[in-house]
């Protein structure tokens, strides 16, 4: 009996710690890699691929195993991660086959109308880095401007690539532009050869009455053009594929060798650096997309080819970025956060016939799409001393809940002239909540509204409408082989009327759709769905398009460049290949 003062006073001296490390200002730690699949990780139920240092993240704090992203593609959902917000709201949603960026040298991005999470982390006195991958647009009106660069956005420091790593970017590796222009890349040639002949005939034949200069000037057109054309495609890497250090490129084409360890070692120096003041690092790696690539010293060492070669070596890195923190004692300090942008991209083959994409466990489809494999990712919290370890939860979370938490945390308040799609997720992870506060979440096919989820108050139902889905190619594939990423309109898709309805609870594969006959609520409930869809869209303003045909065009005045066009934009100022 004497006993429990003693017990009691420990006890409050450790809550008294825990609220004080709380109520502090935190550091943060953001880990997103790229096209991840939640089947790739140990933690959620991989048996052959080796995450130690990510499944240690979801040992030592919370696993969300209903994590959603806000949309199947890199680029929007990476600026409705940045801010919280879906990104049809600003602009980042495609009305056509373009759904992300492609060329560095677009005049679409993210709009400075926005803000992210980096930008009123800045105001709250927090230094704030991005090292690895951005996708949210470089230039608007000229080389140079910066307008959609991520020192535009928030960021202080800025080591990385502003595109995404296409196949393209290695030599060897095929690619991807290539091979999905190659039809209209075919159909121009033709033309343009048919035109030429005829001309050529006709002009012979005496029935094309011009003069002969205009002929030549004719043909000399078109040779330019395919000239232009052939030189473009040629020199891709050169002109798309680049490393920068803030506004500065000091890589051009982007070297591959070392690559994810160099990355380790700005993500280290930076949290050295910057150990005395509060911060925020975000690391996005730009694995496990194709192309991929590993250091020698991970090369073939795992069961899964060279994409696990590669997912193994990002979960060293992070293991390193866990050694810096606890080096320095800033685990206590510091809120880790991990996850993917989308899911895994299924139609990764190498030409030699290697998939190079991963798994995305149970669920059915895989990036681009909004079939659970799409948009159902990894979600590993971990802040020791505030948030208890192995904690499991399954309600509904999203990408856009980081935004509000780390905002709050920081000791912002949100912008009421905005609206917020995200939820602290402070109240749920810590158990002062049980119930998300997610209600619907609604997915996105570029700019089409592709499905809705109600997660049921009192019900242990979570309904799931999908008003269309994508038309698998080979029929009876769980992708989209033949396009490469599964298309969201027109004859790539088929509408359902009455929508599809699943109950995920039961059915997390989506395998039974349910019908009137085998779900007695059946109309009752795609009415509160259309009730809410309808609300939804209310709520959603005209703004400009980041992803017209105009704006993810390849303009050659807006090209970064890092020496002369005659150099072919080539340097290499990047010489530090990595860490031990």
């Amino acid at each position: 009996m004497k006993l429990m003062p003693w017990i009691t006073s420990l006890f409050f001296i450790h809550i008294m710690n825990a609220n004080k490390t709380a109520n502090s200002k935190p550091n943060f730690v953001l880990i997103m890699v790229d096209d991840l699949g939640i089947g790739d990780v140990g933690c959620y139920g991989n048996k052959t691929l080796r995450t130690p240092n990510i499944d240690r993240l979801a040992s030592e704090g919370v696993k969300l195993t209903q994590h959603i992203a806000a949309s199947p593609l890199c680029t929007p959902s990476r600026a409705a991660f940045m801010t919280g917000r879906y990104p049809i709201r600003s602009g980042l949603a495609s009305d056509s086959r373009f759904g992300v960026f492609i060329f560095s040298a677009s005049s679409g991005g993210l709009s400075s109308d926005e803000l992210t999470f980096a930008k009123i982390l800045k105001n709250e006195g927090y230094s704030t880095a991005l090292i690895g991958k951005w996708h949210l647009g470089l230039n608007c009106k000229e080389s140079g401007d910066f307008c959609h660069h991520p020192l535009n956005h928030g960021f202080e420091y800025f080591y990385g690539i502003t595109m995404t790593n296409l196949r393209d970017c290695i030599p060897g590796h095929g690619s991807v532009f290539v091979t999905g222009a190659t039809k209209y890349i075919r159909a121009l040639f033709l033309t343009g050869v048919v035109t030429l002949v005829t001309c050529i005939l006709l002009y012979h034949a005496g029935l094309l009455h011009i003069r002969r200069e205009m002929l030549c000037y004719f043909i000399l057109t078109n040779m330019l053009i395919f000239s232009a054309m052939a030189f473009f495609l040629w020199n891709f890497k050169y002109f798309n594929c680049f490393l920068m250090r803030n506004h500065k490129i000091i890589q051009q084409p982007l070297s591959f060798e070392n690559l994810t360890q160099r990355m380790t070692k700005e993500a280290v120096n930076y949290i050295t650096r910057n150990k005395e003041t509060p911060f925020l690092l975000f690391v996005s790696y730009i694995q496990v997309h194709t192309a991929l690539y590993a250091s020698h010293t991970f090369r073939g060492q795992s069961q899964h080819g060279l994409y696990g070669d590669a997912l193994e070596e990002v979960d060293w890195s992070i293991g390193k970025i866990l050694d810096e923190l606890e080096e320095n004692h800033l685990q206590d300090k510091t809120l880790v956060y991990f996850t993917s942008d989308n899911g895994a991209h299924v139609e990764e083959i190498s030409s030699s016939g290697e998939v190079q994409g991963g798994s995305n466990g149970i669920y059915k489809g895989g990036k681009s799409t909004s079939w659970e494999g799409g948009i159902r990712v990894p979600g590993l919290l971990r802040w020791p001393r505030v948030i208890n370890a192995g904690i499991v939860i399954d309600e509904l979370t999203s990408h856009m809940d980081i935004f509000p938490t780390i905002i709050k945390l920081a000791g912002s308040s949100l912008l009421h002239s905005r609206i917020i799609d995200g939820y602290d997720l402070m109240p749920l992870i810590q158990g002062r909540s049980v119930t998300s506060e997610h209600e619907f979440l609604f997915h996105y096919c570029n700019a089409y509204l592709n499905a809705v989820r109600w997660n049921q108050r009192n019900s242990n139902s979570v309904w799931k409408v999908l008003f269309f889905t994508p038309n698998f190619n080979p029929e009876g594939s769980s992708g989209c082989y033949d396009t490469h990423v599964c298309f969201c309109f027109g004859d790539f898709v088929t509408y359902h009327n009455p929508p599809l309805l699943f109950d995920l609870s039961k059915d997390p594969k989506e395998e039974r759709p349910l019908t009137p006959q085998t779900e007695p609520n059946f109309d009752q409930i795609l009415q509160i769905v259309q009730q809410a869809t309808e609300k939804h869209k209310k709520t959603l303003q005209a703004v400009h398009n980041q992803l017209t045909w105009n704006n993810v065009i390849w303009k050659p005045w807006l090209q970064a460049c890092c020496s002369s066009w005659l150099d072919f934009c080539y340097c290499d100022n990047d010489k530090e290949l990595g860490m031990d």
